[in-house]
């Protein structure tokens, strides 16, 4: 569970307004999307609940803006042994999720790959279908899981 603490310090210092497409709409998706995954990839639950929040927090406008995850991921270090008390090896996959979230990467840990396909499969909220083929995990490929995703990111 993410402390409220940090949802409340993620959302007064999230640039864009609250109601846009990076939002903490989207968050919550991306949440949803990960722990219905992790169900069966077996992923970690609280790496996925803090990339939800993390991983676009930091984005400065909601086009192109390619340093955002790097910014998360440097966001997320400096609240390491404050709000964040992951090991070492749960931070990493938490950082490294959030850096690279954009570049179209699918070979990575499975905790990673489930945090990547919870965004992706939340593209439906800008009118794109997620495509199988840039999803990471076998899970997140079922036309049945795509499906299901789209169609709570079009509410």
């Amino acid at each position: 569970m993410v402390p409220q603490e940090l949802v409340d310090m993620v959302q007064t210092g999230y640039a864009l307004p609250l109601d846009g497409i990076h939002g903490p709409v989207h968050w919550a998706r991306v949440r949803a999307n990960g722990l219905r995954l992790a169900e069966q990839t077996g992923a970690n639950p609280e790496v996925i609940e803090l990339f939800a929040i993390l991983h676009d927090s930091k984005r400065q406008n909601d086009g192109r803006d390619p340093k955002h995850g790097q910014r998360a991921a440097q966001f997320a270090g400096g609240l390491r042994g404050s709000l964040l008390t992951l090991a070492d090896h749960e931070f990493e996959l938490l950082r490294f999720a959030c850096e690279f979230h954009t570049n179209g990467l699918t070979e990575a840990d499975i905790t990673v790959q489930t945090c990547w396909d919870a965004d992706r499969l939340d593209l439906g909220r800008i009118g794109i279908r997620p495509d199988p083929r840039r999803l990471c995990t076998n899970a997140a490929k079922e036309a049945s899981m795509i499906e299901w995703a789209y169609r709570q990111s079009r509410r």
